[in-house]
């Protein structure tokens, strides 16, 4: 043990373990609810899919999209499990869900347009609106990655920290 964690442990008081404790509690129960949650969007993504009649373009469209609500929902407990527990936030981890959540959008808006057969004016303004926006989002959160990586505040040097 180096120094600094000899002073860490000599310093932990019974309300400091007792707040860690409660802070790692609900911590499990963020992760455990993220999980359920994606469990459910799944399964009812494919039950969806199999069951619902009608043409099968839209119905692609959907299943996609649940399907990469899941994948958003996993890297988000993902994210709160092993950034939490540190005591450290951690920016670019969340910056990559918002780049994950962007992209969903930039394809959902894709698959609407180029899968639907013929939109209302006001449905395919709408979905190009959503499409821009989603690269948009895209656009800003790459360019606070790489803001992040410039400004040399790469947190590799934080994971020792805790």
């Amino acid at each position: 043990m180096d120094k600094e964690s000899v002073g860490q442990a000599a310093s932990t008081s019974p309300s400091d373990v007792v707040f860690r404790a409660f802070i790692v509690v609900i911590e499990y129960a963020i992760v455990a609810s993220l999980l359920i949650v994606a469990a459910d969007v799944l399964v009812r993504t494919v039950i969806d899919f199999f069951t619902t009649s009608g043409p099968l373009p839209p119905l692609v469209v959907t299943a996609i999209d649940g399907i990469l609500v899941v994948i958003i929902l996993l890297d988000v407990a993902h994210t709160v499990f092993g950034n939490l527990r540190v005591f450290v936030f951690r920016v670019r981890p969340f910056l990559i869900i918002g780049v994950l959540a962007g992209i969903r959008d930039i394809l959902s808006a894709s698959a609407r347009l180029s899968l639907s057969g013929s939109l209302s004016n006001t449905a395919f303004n709408d979905t190009l609106i959503s499409l821009a926006m989603g690269v948009g989002v895209v656009f800003f959160l790459l360019l606070g990655l790489v803001i992040l990586k410039v400004s040399h505040h790469d947190e590799s040097d934080l994971s020792s920290e805790g």
